[in-house]
């Protein structure tokens, strides 16, 4: 069985057109699996609903905590591309579980989102990866602590 849990971020937000912003909303994970046909062999925990840049220490903890202490050995979390490799680094001192984490550039509800594709590729990813904690993006796994997001190529890359 896969722990899925979900933080916040873009994957998960909702445009306001009242106010011109956007604002995290109802996670869109379900649905998103059930459109890559995956029904079953998962539990899915909404653990924050935050933008990842207004992630704290206490969150990250939040986060460690409820990984550590999750039955399952494989764990899949939805975070905000700006602080998960942040949070990755955090991961890295829980062992003998895989852990990955993957988000979207753009949000799940828009047209054009990698939110899809992000999520399929990463379920995939932890199915196959040995045990660690590991970044899901675009086609692309890294390991935690070897990897940065580029703000201005709008992806990741290895460090």
């Amino acid at each position: 069985m896969i722990q899925i849990f979900t933080t916040g971020g873009t994957i998960d937000k909702v445009y306001f057109d009242a106010n011109s912003e956007f604002e995290i909303g109802e996670s869109l994970v379900p649905e998103l699996l059930a459109e890559s046909n995956i029904h079953k062999g998962y539990n899915l925990q909404g653990l924050l609903r935050k933008d990842s840049l207004e992630m704290t220490d206490e969150d990250r903890a939040t986060v460690h905590a409820a990984v550590a202490a999750c039955d399952a050995s494989r764990i899949l979390i939805t975070h905000g591309t700006d602080t998960m490799a942040d949070t990755a680094q955090v991961l890295s001192s829980v062992n003998g579980k895989t852990i990955v984490l993957t988000g979207a550039m753009q949000p799940a509800r828009m047209r054009r989102s990698d939110a899809v594709f992000n999520l399929g590729f990463a379920w995939a990813a932890l199915q196959l990866l040995p045990p660690g904690v590991y970044i899901a993006m675009n086609g692309e796994v890294f390991e935690a602590g070897a990897v940065r997001k580029n703000l201005k190529a709008q992806r990741f890359e290895r460090t």
